[in-house]
């Protein structure tokens, strides 16, 4: 009986993990979007110096990070990152294409956090073990699918605010 009652309860725990992580990565995409919606292309690809990073350079970031840690391991897809284009100065967008960019990349987080509410069990799995040594990453090949997706949560917010305050250095007061 006590073990049964620890096994719901495992559950239910994560189940609220799972749906916490689903409304902040909602939010956060929702948020994202917003912002991007009331700027420009010129806006898209302004740097506010030289060695910063533009809007466009952060949302192909976020992309690449997305396809990498979460497409290619978790979905199957085949990984065809470029790191260094995502930080090239003068790197080009248009706002539909960083629209477009940034809905699919948390489309993609939300769409494995939805199998795990399905299927518990997959937070569990370590899908880096067979692969090569990871690099540039806040995780190592002995990471649960719980642990990128936990650390994609830290990761991709202080980009969105990057997003945020370069868009408000842009036109000022945005519309919430």
């Amino acid at each position: 009986m006590q073990k049964e009652q620890e096994a719901g309860h495992t559950l239910e725990t994560t189940s609220v993990l799972i749906d916490f992580l689903l409304k902040k990565y909602r939010s956060e995409k929702q948020g994202t979007l917003q912002v991007i919606g009331q700027l420009t292309d010129a806006d898209i690809v302004w740097a506010p110096t030289p060695e910063s990073n533009s809007i466009a350079n952060l949302v192909a970031h976020i992309g690449g990070t997305v396809h990498q840690r979460i497409e290619a391991v978790l979905l199957d897809i085949p990984d065809t990152r470029d790191r260094e284009k995502e930080f090239e100065p003068g790197l080009v967008l248009t706002r539909e294409q960083a629209l477009d960019l940034v809905a699919r990349s948390f489309d993609r987080i939300i769409e494995v956090l939805e199998q795990a509410k399905a299927n518990p069990g997959l937070l569990l799995r370590q899908p880096y073990l067979h692969l090569p040594p990871l690099t540039n990453s806040g995780v190592d090949n002995q990471a649960t699918v719980l642990e990128i997706l936990l650390h994609q949560f830290r990761h991709l917010p202080g980009h969105t605010g990057q997003i945020v305050y370069i868009a408000k250095m842009r036109i000022g007061q945005l519309q919430w």
